[in-house]
């Protein structure tokens, strides 16, 4: 009865060079391997391993055949993208691989992995962060918030070396000119819940949930060809209901079924459809609530009330409810009603809170997104200008109609557009969105404090604290590391040893924390681990 489950996201940013022609896959790379040579330690540069990628395995129960993806699917290719007491008990077991060959290197790092746990790399022609698993989505936004600072530090770094470009950053979805890059959730899902009900009962709610963490943006169509103002930056750039692809034909489901833990427990809902969110209380409330409603899909027991809120076209409702800023325009149901999307969050909302109600107590945090969720749907219901502080799109709404307010402008003066990915700015001095938030203009959940252990400090409660302690006690002997193993390479064996840790609830601080402090040398941690 919480929203305490694994969560991860994923953001990829905009890049913008000081000059024309720079190549934005090399700048990518050279921002990446700025901030890896300045904060891993010496000697550490361990490769991303992909032996567990499967990016093909598609949730409705086939894999597509990789001659017929399309190369940006192709995300497991390298390059696409305490004590003596201790046992094996630990972690799973202890397998070793043999040394395969090294990553081509040109003096550029495409994969870092960092002591917070981490991945920062080259992903599409963009930087792009991947934050590490944590609990529940106050620690997600925190370890989000980190991964806007690392990004933001590692422009910086390189600019500080000389005959690099002076290379800027933003937190946004598109460049405005027809390309969208992503801003992904990761939530682990039992695997009992069907597939069917995910899709089922997710469509409606994912299609309205953007009145409430819609990024906002300037421009209208794909290649911001019509001037007006929108809701979500990705909702012109999502065509199909359901499908495995992240890049092209983007789905509102997406149906990749590669959970980074045991396939037979668990799944990953992998969520593309969501917009880059500055705003700390727009994040939590995406986060949160979609986690409330996986957790009422777990339990079995889904009113009634939830399964005739299908949408007669769920794409169209993306868009229209996207270019919707009073609210007020109705969508489709495939039962011949017509509801506005605050209606629609209203009833997942009344659901979810009657469902909480009745099986009785719940956790702080799950209270605080439940009460958080309604009070911020009961003002836009009414007057969605009253969510400036808690909601994306209002307060860069604010901010531009002010602006056209004192030129006298329509939605077609470039100069909206430039303050609109001004907005995204990574860069305190410049960013419009980071000056709002020091002058007080948004609600902050998250402070600098907090964001600055967690730019070098794993989550201590997921299996993220063991890839990153790791790196940070024995980085040079760790060879290669993913979401579900760290590879050893041990001085005096043939073979590379590789730790899985299917399971991201262990690999704890609790769990291995004492266990770690207790072996300063890798080969010790090995040995303990029950291979000696």
């Amino acid at each position: 009865m919480s929203v305490r489950r694994i969560v991860g996201m994923e953001t990829e940013f905009g890049i913008m060079g000081d000059s024309p022609g720079l190549n934005p896959m090399l700048m990518s790379a050279q921002v990446v391997t700025a901030y890896a040579r300045h904060a891993l330690p010496e000697g550490t540069s361990p490769r991303w391993d992909y032996s567990d990628e499967d990016p093909l395995n598609d949730a409705r129960g086939w894999r597509l055949e990789r001659g017929a993806a399309h190369p940006s699917q192709l995300t497991d290719t390298p390059g696409s993208e305490a004590s003596g007491a201790a046992s094996a008990a630990h972690l799973p077991d202890i397998r070793e691989q043999r040394r395969g060959a090294p990553e081509p290197d040109h003096g550029l790092v495409a994969n870092a992995v960092l002591t917070n746990g981490a991945r920062f790399y080259v992903d599409h022609a963009h930087p792009e962060y991947s934050g590490p698993e944590t609990i529940g989505p106050l620690a997600a936004l925190t370890w989000d918030r980190a991964g806007d600072e690392i990004a933001l530090r590692a422009s910086r770094l390189l600019a500080q070396i000389p005959g690099m470009p002076t290379v800027t950053l933003y937190k946004n979805n598109t460049d405005g000119k027809g390309a969208s890059y992503g801003t992904h959730e990761n939530y682990l899902v039992d695997r009992r819940v069907p597939f069917g009900d995910i899709v089922d009962y997710l469509t409606p709610f994912l299609v309205t949930r953007q009145i409430f963490c819609g990024a906002g943006r300037v421009g209208l169509g794909q290649h911001g060809e019509n001037p007006g103002y929108q809701i979500s930056q990705r909702a012109d750039f999502i065509e199909a209901e359901v499908g495995l692809e992240t890049t092209l034909r983007r789905p509102i489901i997406n149906t990749r079924d590669e959970p980074h833990a045991d396939p037979r427990d668990y799944r990953r809902l992998h969520v593309i459809i969501g917009d880059a969110n500055l705003v700390q209380v727009s994040n939590y409330l995406k986060l949160g609530t979609t986690a409330l409603l996986l957790w009422l899909l777990e339990t079995g027991q889904v009113p009634l009330e939830l399964s005739a809120l299908r949408l007669a076209d769920p794409v169209a409702a993306v868009r229209t409810i996207s270019r919707d800023l009073t609210l007020g325009e109705k969508v489709d149901l495939e039962d011949g009603r017509s509801m506005t999307a605050v209606q629609i969050q209203q009833i997942y909302a009344d659901v979810i809170g009657a469902a909480l109600h009745e099986r009785g107590r719940v956790d702080e945090q799950t209270r605080d997104v439940l009460l958080r969720w309604r009070e911020v749907l009961s003002r836009l219901a009414t007057d969605p200008a009253q969510c400036a502080r808690e909601v994306e799109w209002v307060a860069k709404l604010r901010l531009l109609e002010g602006m056209r307010a004192r030129r006298g402008t329509d939605w077609d003066d470039h100069r909206l557009a430039a303050m609109d990915l001004q907005w995204s700015d990574l860069r305190p001095e410049k960013g419009v969105y980071a000056r709002l938030a020091a002058a007080g203009g948004v609600e902050i959940l998250v402070d600098d404090q907090q964001v600055e252990h967690a730019i070098a400090n794993p989550p201590s409660d997921t299996r993220a604290y063991f890839r990153g302690e790791t790196l940070r006690r024995y980085g040079p002997q760790v060879e290669a590391a993913n979401w579900d193993a760290v590879v050893f390479d041990l001085p005096g064996r043939a073979h590379l040893t590789r730790v899985p840790t299917s399971d991201p609830y262990r690999g704890s601080a609790e769990h291995v924390g004492d266990l770690l402090a207790a072996h300063p040398r890798a080969e010790d941690l090995i040995a303990a681990l029950g291979n000696p």
